[in-house]
């Protein structure tokens, strides 16, 4: 449970993250008649802006695999592969958020602990 107005935060945009990505998904399944993962991956190529903004989100998204999987082992925290699995399974824009809150929460814990 988030203690923090920043860790509120962080867990309104995972909330956000998966009800927004959820929304286009679920358009994008009834238009295509069903999930095809090769016309769901063209379509983020579809034209020069789609595909300006998939190589952002493709760029930001491998930097914060090799950040996250450092700053989890450098603060200890278990089950980073979860992060990884919403990354590819639900959306990048839950995962990131749901990292900064568990990571946010593990500074707090560390912090906390007598020296």
């Amino acid at each position: 449970m988030p203690r923090t107005p920043r860790q509120w935060l962080y867990a309104a945009l995972a909330v956000a993250g998966f009800f927004g990505t959820l929304a286009f998904n679920l358009q994008f399944a009834r238009e295509a008649g069903g999930f095809d993962v090769g016309a769901f991956v063209a379509g983020g190529f579809a034209n020069p802006a789609a595909g300006s903004l998939t190589m952002d989100l493709l760029v930001a998204l491998a930097s914060f695999l090799v950040w996250s999987y450092s700053e989890a082992r450098q603060l200890a925290m278990r089950r980073w592969w979860v992060y990884v699995a919403v990354t590819f399974l639900v959306a990048f824009a839950v995962a990131f958020p749901l990292f900064l809150l568990a990571r946010d929460r593990r500074l707090e814990e560390r912090d906390a602990a007598p020296a």
